[in-house]
């Protein structure tokens, strides 16, 4: 059995976080895994109430997981606060193959990771990880720099990496331009890939991103292969967005057509 463990916060709304990430798996065909690390109380609009679990609720569950299964591929979004993600690196298995989305605001603008959290995310986790997915403002925070072009991509990804990252993809959504790209940097260079931009947000293409990503690790296949099939995989689930018409709709993992009743 082919399995994956996201770590990360339950999303009521079902679009993002763990919700999103178990879909992305069942599509990609990876059992799926969870450690709740928050539970939130948002839709599409808005993010009303964030609860942390405390620190050793998230280590018992990593703990458990550890124990009961053989985990292809681990992959960390929503960790909150600085225990948390201490208690994180303190759990997760020696070598295991990890993926980070270092999620820090909601596409609604609620801060989910409290700004103390974020030197021990860069100084105990990301050495740790095989890919980094950082969006643009994420980025510039790991960063510590503006981003405003690919080039500037480029280089907030080559600083990620010298984190002690394995591999940093800094996803383009937030830039400018008639297509999306997203920029894969590591020890071998850098990859670009280019996507359509549709006229909406989508509420968890970030969280479906890392998790088809973290799927495909699972499955054996290397960083820039699993780049590659997640950057098609995110694309269609973008396209087949659910939701009424609408500056923002829900991310679609698999892309399966909704009809009305």
């Amino acid at each position: 059995m082919i399995a994956a463990c996201s770590v990360a916060g339950s999303d009521s709304g079902g679009g993002a976080g763990i919700q999103a990430d178990l879909k992305t798996f069942t599509a990609l065909g990876v059992f799926g895994l969870t450690v709740i690390t928050a539970v939130t109380a948002q839709d599409t609009r808005e993010v009303r109430g964030v609860w942390m679990l405390p620190p050793d609720a998230v280590r018992a569950q990593i703990e458990a997981v550890a124990d009961g299964f053989f985990v292809g591929a681990w992959k960390t979004g929503m960790l909150g606060n600085a225990a948390n993600v201490r208690a994180v690196a303190e759990a997760l298995p020696e070598g295991a193959v990890l993926v980070i989305d270092p999620v820090m605001i909601s596409t609604s603008g609620h801060r989910l990771l409290a700004e103390d959290a974020a030197r021990d995310l860069a100084e105990l986790l990301i050495p740790r990880a095989a890919v980094v997915t950082p969006n643009i403002p994420e980025a510039e925070v790991l960063a510590r720099m503006r981003v405003t072009t690919i080039e500037e991509m480029v280089e907030a990804g080559r600083r990620i990496f010298d984190l002690g990252a394995g591999a940093v993809v800094v996803k383009g959504g937030h830039l400018d331009g008639g297509a999306a790209v997203d920029v894969l940097v590591d020890r071998d260079g850098e990859v670009r890939l280019s996507g359509e931009r549709y006229p909406y947000s989508v509420h968890g293409s970030g969280c479906c991103f890392s998790a088809a990503l973290t799927a495909y690790l699972a499955r054996g296949v290397s960083v820039e292969e699993g780049f590659r099939a997640a950057r098609v995989f995110i694309d269609t689930a973008i396209r087949e967005a659910a939701g009424d018409p609408g500056p923002v709709r829900i991310v679609n993992p698999g892309g399966t057509v909704f009809h009305r009743l």
